[in-house]
């Protein structure tokens, strides 16, 4: 007797959207959210292998690419392994679990949950971050509140959830839901220009550029109303100087202007300034396949040594760049292999972008905005140096991609 949950065609839909649901909502409110999905993506990927794989089968030459590039990171991350024995294991957990998140992409064309379990869960959990680093700043008086991460890294993730929610409310507006998601919108931006980033916000320059060019979908009065409204807000809370806002960018001009003319680098920008610098040395020595980052370090503590660079690169983690680790790490190989997971991913989404579906549109569109946001956060920030941040992109990639697929099957019925 079949008496297994799992093999309940409503239980595996519900599990899927239970997943989707659980992904975001989880992510900047517990430390274990984003792992724990992970695991159960693959292991309900797997307890299903034989729907998962006749799923992937019917969109295979759509999703090719975007596995291989996700394939060949681990490939390379492997291979500088094996080159180089004082990287460590540890660099090629992230590259393979990235990978094993494919298995998002599978359940959800295998059981198809409902888009709504994804913007509900991203609703929750940006409101649910919003409200804890409010907590921080407000109660507890913290400058820079992170949530339960850094303030980098919470921030960037409230921009980008913000940014979802923003493609859910257009999505959810068919039945009259839209107004949920566009608060939890709000609370996103908000709670991330509480965090006092700034290289997070970078992101709502190229977020504007796609609500534009692709504003057809924005037609109603109501959903135009509440893109401008997010924008309105970030730049309203800017001009009041009681935010902080205004103080934190123009700080981070005068670091620049100060390293520049020889001050200090113990600055957050005069930090990167010397780490940019430092990589640029680095990556003209070795500018096909770079080097492990411990002989980075050791490279870069001959130059402090010899009065080249400032003592303030030593205890960096990584170079505050996306390319410019890539490129000391991988070099050229390693840059393009990086730019392969951003691309492939932006080149499925845009186009899906083509359908004039409403329903297909929304998934796309918030692909778009994870690639975009993703990229943007790379300028100043490592963010695919944090394992749950790699792992919350490769997730939100996939599922999308499942979602937006899924879509274009329907309409073909």
């Amino acid at each position: 007797m079949k008496n297994n949950l799992m093999q309940a065609p409503g239980a595996q839909r519900g599990l899927a959207a239970a997943l989707a649901f659980m992904l975001p909502l989880l992510s900047l409110v517990t430390l274990w959210g984003v792992s724990v999905c992970s695991f159960l993506f693959l292991l309900a990927a797997l307890a299903n292998a034989g729907a998962c794989r006749r799923a992937l089968a019917r969109h295979w030459p759509a999703v090719l690419p975007v596995l291989y590039a996700f394939l060949i990171n681990f490939l390379f991350a492997f291979f500088c392994l094996l080159a180089r024995p004082d990287t460590g294991s540890g660099s090629i957990e992230k590259p393979l679990r990235m990978l094993f998140c494919a298995s998002a992409l599978a359940l959800a064309l295998a059981f198809r949950p409902a888009r709504s379990a994804l913007w509900w869960g991203v609703t929750g959990g940006v409101a649910g971050g919003a409200l804890l680093v409010g907590y921080q700043r407000l109660v507890l008086g913290m400058e820079r509140p992170g949530g339960l991460f850094n303030a980098i890294t919470t921030g960037d993730i409230l921009v980008c959830f913000a940014l979802l929610a923003l493609a859910g409310a257009l999505d959810l507006r068919a039945r009259g839901q839209a107004a949920w998601p566009a608060l939890g919108a709000l609370a996103g931006l908000g709670g991330a220009l509480m965090t006092g980033t700034r290289g997070g916000l970078v992101a709502l320059a190229p977020a504007a550029v796609l609500f534009m060019v692709y504003g057809r979908t924005l037609a109603r009065g109501r959903a135009r109303a509440l893109v401008l409204a997010g924008f309105a807000l970030v730049a309203a809370v800017y001009a009041i100087p009681q935010s902080g806002a205004q103080a934190r960018v123009g700080q981070g001009v005068r670091d620049v202007q100060s390293w520049y003319a020889g001050g200090s680098a113990y600055t957050n920008m005069g930090i990167r300034m010397e780490l940019w610098k430092a990589a640029a040395g680095l990556i003209a020595e070795r500018p096909l396949l770079g080097r492990s980052f411990p002989e980075a370090q050791r490279a870069m503590a001959q130059r402090v040594a010899a009065g080249t660079l400032d003592p303030v690169v030593l205890p960096a983690v990584h170079f505050h760049n996306d390319a410019l680790q890539a490129l000391v790490i991988g070099g050229v190989a390693g840059l393009l292999v990086w730019l392969a997971i951003l691309a492939a991913p932006l080149a499925f989404f845009a186009r899906r972008l083509h359908d004039r579906d409403a329903a297909s549109f929304a998934p796309a569109l918030a692909g778009m905005l994870v690639v975009a946001s993703y990229f943007c956060f790379g300028l100043t920030e490592v963010i695919f140096w944090s394992v749950k941040a790699c792992l919350l992109y490769a997730l939100l990639v996939f599922l999308l991609m499942g979602l937006s697929l899924n879509t274009k099957e329907e309409d073909g019925k």
